[in-house]
């Protein structure tokens, strides 16, 4: 039998993330990871001098994981998107994308009262509460608040393209509207050399801290001590019989892998059951060059599409060479995806781009959410960072937590966790 303070299950970024805190607040940590290498699904591949992430990958910078990371001192390089090269996509044409002010009144996107509309529209997108949305849908908040369908389809893409989900009549407006919010404040920014960088941050930050990481190592249960109240967390056991008492455990996980690891546990089978994955398709392809150097981006209008350079933005690419993401967002009518129909995306936005392929992948069903915050529950119905029902318990990751969506709740969730076990004080400090 070893022991620990913590136990940490999972060595995604939100476990990478809540292990540092806790480790900085002077907690003794130990991490189980059960692949060979950290960072879960922030895994970058190499090809060709290509930095291929696990899908187009950006990060908020008015979201609560940079924000975290910002306190944990982890510099962030690259940059991202301010309009420029900008296009949407609607019945196989390309339009200028309405992202400011000239390229509103230049669009033939929409009429001209439709673009008083969507500027109307956007203006008061940034005064809402979003807290007060709950229980209504994205596609309701669309009929209510936008009166031209032709206003309500780009800014729905915009929705889309915020939150990477395509079912706007199951997505709670509350978490939606936040999210595009956050979008709107400060954009995103895309990171140099993928999101590999992430990982090494804070994988560098955890380990100063004194985090013990555990490699190819499977958590098989957290056990528990039944006796008597209510019932605690224990430790964990993995799947070669070694046993780790610990006084806390962090599941930094999904919510099916959590309910497998605490078999009997009717509260955590119930949000396995309710959990509604977000996917999407991808396309990655290495170009030696671009066709056409200032077409950057293209959001479907009409269809759940997505397409953009992020080489033109952030290290990812050889010197002269072009890293393209292209994306279809997946559920409703479009929950499946083909390769050509991808191509075809890529072909509208940069034609004859095959003749320059270096590398290329397709990845037709990425997790993109481990579980949609819906109408019916929005953030805040989401499982707490602290478990209420087990002593000891604390919860990580994109489907945790009242704030944020994607990494922003796994951050989030994470700095929660620390927060709470270190005290106010101590937790600040931790960040």
């Amino acid at each position: 039998m070893k022991t620990t303070d913590v136990a940490v299950v999972g060595g995604g970024l939100g476990g990478l993330a809540v292990a540092a805190l806790l480790a900085r607040g002077g907690r003794r940590v130990v991490l189980f990871e059960k692949a060979r290498h950290l960072g879960g699904r922030a895994h970058t591949t190499h090809h060709e001098g290509y930095h291929f992430n696990l899908g187009p990958h950006a990060l908020y910078l008015a979201g609560a994981a940079a924000r975290v990371l910002g306190r944990l001192g982890l510099e962030l390089k690259g940059r991202g998107p301010r309009g420029e090269g900008g296009f949407a996509l609607r019945g196989g044409r390309l339009h200028t994308l309405p992202s400011g002010l000239v390229s509103l009144l230049t669009t033939d996107l929409l009429s001209t009262m439709g673009k008083l509309e969507f500027a109307r529209v956007m203006a008061n997108l940034m005064r809402v509460d979003a807290s007060t949305l709950k229980g209504m849908s994205v596609e309701e908040w669309l009929r209510a608040n936008v009166s031209r369908e032709e206003v309500r389809e780009p800014v729905a893409m915009l929705f889309r393209v915020a939150t990477y989900c395509a079912d706007l009549a199951l997505m709670g407006a509350d978490a939606a509207v936040a999210q595009q919010q956050a979008a709107l404040a400060q954009g995103v920014r895309y990171l140099d050399g993928g999101w590999v960088e992430l990982v090494r941050g804070l994988s560098a930050i955890a380990d100063a801290a004194g985090v013990e990481r555990v490699l190819s190592a499977r958590v098989e249960e957290v056990t528990r001590d039944e006796a008597g109240g209510r019932p605690r967390v224990r430790g964990v056991r993995l799947a070669d019989g070694t046993e780790w008492a610990a006084e806390a455990v962090v599941l930094a996980a999904g919510p099916q892998d959590v309910a497998a690891l605490l078999p009997g546990d009717e509260v955590a089978a119930g949000w396995a059951a309710k959990a509604v994955p977000v996917k999407a398709a991808s396309l990655e392809v290495g170009l030696s060059r671009l066709p056409r150097p200032g077409a950057l981006t293209a959001f479907g209008v009409d269809r759940p599409w997505y397409a953009s350079v992020h080489s033109a933005w952030a290290r990812v690419a050889p010197e002269g060479g072009a890293l393209v993401h292209v994306a279809k967002y997946l559920g409703e009518r479009d929950a499946v995806a083909s390769e050509p129909e991808l191509e075809d995306v890529l072909e509208l936005l940069q034609p004859g781009w095959r003749q320059h392929v270096v590398t290329r992948r397709f990845l037709p069903g990425l997790t993109v959410m481990h579980a949609l915050p819906t109408k019916a529950e929005g953030l805040q119905g989401r499982p707490r960072p602290v478990v209420e029902h087990l002593q000891g318990l604390g919860l990580v990751g994109d489907w945790v937590g009242p704030e944020g969506m994607l990494v922003d709740a796994s951050i989030s969730s994470a700095e929660a966790v620390a927060r709470a076990w270190l005290g106010s004080r101590e937790g600040a400090r931790a960040a």
